[in-house]
C-alpha cells in the first residue's frame, strides 16, 4: 500500500469457519455437529460427550479464551457463541435455537473515539449444569446462570441468574423459583 493508505487490521478475514474434529482442544464421543456449523479457533474449544450442535450454529472461538461445552448439552440451530472472555456451558444444558451468548463488549471511552474503535473488554459467561435457555435468548458478558435455572424465550440476560430461578423478559426478571 502506498501513500497515506493503510490496511485497517480490524478488517481482516477471520477465516472460513471450516474445521476438522482433530482441530478441537478436545471432543468427546457421540458428538453430533450438524451441517452448516461454523467453528473458529477450534484449538480453544472443548466439547464433552453426547453433545448435539444444531445446523448453522457459529462457535466463535477466539485466539485466546476458552469455550467448554459439557457432556449431554443440546444446542439448537442458528446459535451464536462468542468465547473471547471464556464461555463455560455445563452438563445437560439445553440451549434453544437462535440463542446468542456474548463475552465481549466495547469499553466506553468518551465521545472522542467511535465506539467501534474503543478497546474490547472481555468478561466470562458461565452456564451451570442442568440449566435451560429458551429460544432466541441473549446472554450478555459477565453473566452466571445457576444450576437448573430456566431462561425464557427471547430474554435478555444482563445479570446473574440464581440456581433454579425462572427468568424472562428484556431485561430478564425473576418470575419464580423452580
Amino acid at each position: 500500500m502506498g501513500g497515506n493508505q493503510r490496511q485497517d487490521q480490524s478488517r481482516v478475514s477471520h477465516g472460513s469457519g471450516q474445521f476438522e474434529r482433530a482441530q478441537f482442544r478436545s471432543i468427546g464421543d457421540g458428538v453430533v455437529i450438524e451441517p452448516g456449523v461454523l467453528v473458529f479457533h477450534p484449538e480453544n474449544i472443548e466439547i464433552g460427550e453426547d453433545v448435539y450442535i444444531g445446523h448453522y450454529t457459529i462457535l466463535k472461538g477466539y485466539y485466546r479464551g476458552r469455550m467448554a461445552i459439557g457432556s449431554g448439552a443440546w444446542i439448537g440451530q442458528q446459535c451464536f457463541f462468542h468465547s473471547g472472555g471464556n464461555l463455560i456451558i455445563g452438563k445437560n444444558v439445553g440451549i434453544g435455537p437462535g440463542v446468542k451468548i456474548i463475552t465481549s463488549y466495547h469499553a466506553e471511552e468518551g465521545i472522542s473515539k467511535p465506539i467501534l474503535h474503543s478497546r474490547i473488554e472481555l468478561s466470562p459467561v458461565v452456564i451451570e449444569d442442568d440449566a435451560d435457555i429458551g429460544i432466541g435468548a441473549i446472554i450478555l458478558p459477565g453473566v452466571l446462570i445457576g444450576r437448573g435455572a430456566q431462561v425464557g424465550a427471547g430474554a435478555v440476560v444482563t445479570r446473574n441468574v440464581s440456581a433454579y430461578a425462572v427468568v424472562a423478559g428484556a431485561p430478564a426478571q425473576l418470575l419464580r423459583m423452580r
